[in-house]
């Protein structure tokens, strides 16, 4: 099995590359790469990213990995974590309004722009929060319904298409922290962060055959 982590100069991807190593069957091999070649002859796809909305795209384009991105995501099981969940939308709050890659309608918002609560809460959400599960995906197996996963953001997914919403999280407002379709599962939590449950998500898509 080759598992492409997409490198475009956004996030830690090393800590995304042991974790997902850690989590591989034997004899697998999860490489770090930009080599568009790579990525769709790959069997899985693991798409990471921190940072700006705008940096991100930016490098994306530059290396010529949005298209290839689009191509892979209709082919082969897709996992995008954080920002590699949150530029699946059309557009972005970040950096006074950024297109992002329309793979799904929806937007990207900031929490700071949340009026309906009462709640004081503090931009970013950083640290470990519960996760409730909104479909019966095998991602989630073996995973309790409100587990802790660990958190770093100031914007959250709002998709258009609520069906696909996977996971919901409380922060300050109840968002979607998951989505699914297809062979594509994305999260806006660290998987390779969040010490067991985790590496058992990490662990299921490994073995996941949508």
């Amino acid at each position: 099995m080759q598992v492409a982590i997409v490198d475009y100069n956004m996030g830690n991807l090393h800590s995304v590359q042991r974790a997902v190593q850690h989590s591989a069957p034997e004899g697998a091999t999860a490489r770090i790469t930009a080599d568009a070649d790579f990525i769709r002859k790959a069997d899985r796809v693991v798409f990471p990213g921190q940072g700006a909305a705008r940096d991100c795209m930016r490098e994306l384009q530059n290396l010529e990995l949005d298209e290839v991105i689009r191509e892979v995501i209709k082919e082969k099981p897709f996992l995008g974590i954080c920002m590699g969940m949150q530029v699946l939308m059309q557009h972005s709050e970040e950096n006074n309004g950024i297109d992002c890659m329309s793979v799904y309608p929806g937007n990207v918002r900031y929490f700071g722009n949340v009026h309906d609560t009462a709640e004081r809460i503090k931009i970013p959400q950083m640290g470990w929060n519960q996760i409730w599960h909104k479909s019966d995906h095998p991602l989630w197996e073996g995973i309790a319904d409100g587990s802790r996963f660990y958190f770093v953001h100031s914007y959250y997914v709002d998709p258009q298409d609520k069906s696909i919403t996977s996971g919901e999280t409380e922060y300050g407002i109840r968002y979607a922290s998951a989505i699914a379709k297809d062979n594509v599962f994305a999260i806006q939590a660290h998987p390779e962060k969040s010490a067991d449950d985790g590496l058992r998500l990490l662990s299921n898509f490994m073995s996941w055959n949508p």
